[in-house]
């Protein structure tokens, strides 16, 4: 049977797959002798705060910044679309200025800043699932994030079309002359700078045991290991060669170019966690509310969507002792009509039943016939705050 189908099987809650997942890392860091941090975002869920942003910096320093006296090995298991550059710098330098040894296990994708992040381990662990990106930086352009190569490339196509045709279509006309030569100047810095990043830990960190070639058995010198840094960040910000900003590297691809992985199907009890560690992750993202997870074997931090507009019924008086709530399920549709007294009153109860209510639940969850996890603390939250009053459950 596949993890993913016997899960399913299992039928665990939420609650029990966060569970699970502490377990699973109780059992990695058994087996490798490190400490292992989970950092894992919903890819493709239509969140702003998937890709890595400032506060997830606070959340490392949070959760392992009082672990260094106890361990002086961590391993990061990071799943992410990318985000924030200066984040990753400071996730970068704060790992390796708290422990002796830092290492990332890389299973479904760590893309642009992710991977950048990555390419700072003195170890790379990858399954053959695993994927990095090639190496970019994202940058804020009106209200979009997007590629800094890919705008790049865009300018210079138009800047090309215009000296070619001498003019612009009206359109890239309009958006040409939208661009403030500050602007333009920040993107260039945006792309030279993660490629500096990468040169400066790959020497720093990634090479720091390689004493000897491979071949010839020769002395490396600190020359050949920025030579070879550069030419690996040359290969990984070859967007041509790798056409587009979200594709797939495997492993593979990393070891032509000049880098040591370390294939983690070698151990099969630790392909088998971290695979395990993987499908437990996706279930917490499809089945739940939850977009970002943060975890070691001690503690556990999830970050949940909060649903947005949800129809709220208030009866007339300023301070109603009842709210009624229809809360539509995420995934099939369902529509759960639930309501929050705040008043005692035993009536509340009866009359809202008979309309086919049920309580506002005391976790503030509940789980849909389609075996969805609803987050309600948000719109608990909500209620109370512009009431002033507090749900009684």
């Amino acid at each position: 049977m596949s993890l993913l189908n016997e899960y399913i099987s299992r039928k665990l809650s939420g609650v029990e797959l966060e569970a699970e997942l502490l377990r699973l890392i109780a059992e990695y860091n058994k087996l490798r002798g490190t400490y292992l941090f989970v950092f894992s975002a919903a890819i493709g869920k239509p969140i702003p705060s998937v890709p890595i942003e400032q506060a997830d910096f606070y959340v490392f320093h949070d959760l392992l910044s009082n672990k260094k006296d106890l361990h002086k090995k961590v391993d990061v298991y990071l799943e992410t679309p990318g985000g924030s550059g200066e984040t990753a710098e400071e996730i970068v330098r704060f790992l390796h200025n708290n422990f002796e040894t830092v290492s990332f296990v890389v299973s479904g994708e760590a893309k642009s800043a992710g991977t950048i992040i990555v390419l700072s381990g003195d170890e790379i662990l990858m399954t053959e699932t695993g994927s990095l990106g090639p190496i970019d930086a994202q940058v804020k352009i009106g209200r979009s994030i997007i590629s800094a190569y890919d705008y790049i490339e865009w300018v210079n196509e138009k800047r090309s079309e215009a000296e070619n045709k001498g003019e612009l279509n009206p359109f890239d006309a309009t958006m040409v002359a939208q661009i403030t030569p500050g602007e333009l100047s920040g993107v260039l810095h945006a792309l030279k700078y993660a490629e500096d990043l990468v040169v400066e830990w790959l020497v720093k960190y990634k090479f720091k045991q390689w004493h000897v070639t491979e071949t010839r058995q020769l002395p490396v010198t600190e020359e050949m290991k920025k030579r070879r840094a550069l030419e690996i960040a040359g290969e990984l910000t070859n967007h041509s060669k790798w056409r587009l900003h979200g594709r797939s590297i495997k492993r593979s691809d990393l070891e032509d170019i000049g880098l040591m992985i370390k294939k983690v199907e070698d151990n099969p009890k630790l392909s088998e966690l971290v695979y395990r560690i993987q499908t437990v992750c996706r279930l917490l993202f499809d089945t739940t509310a939850t977009f970002k997870i943060f975890a070691t074997k001690d503690t556990k931090i999830f970050r949940r969507a909060v649903p947005a507009g949800i129809p709220i019924k208030l009866p007339a008086p300023s301070k109603p002792d009842v709210a009624e709530i229809e809360q539509k399920c995420p995934q099939c549709g369902t529509v759960h009509k639930l309501y929050a007294k705040f008043s005692p009153n035993p009536k509340i109860d009866q009359d809202l039943k008979n309309k086919g209510f049920k309580p506002f639940p005391k976790d503030s969850k509940i789980i849909c016939r389609c075996g969805f996890e609803i987050e309600l603390s948000g719109i608990r939250n909500q209620i109370e705050v512009n009431l002033g009053r507090k749900i009684i459950i």
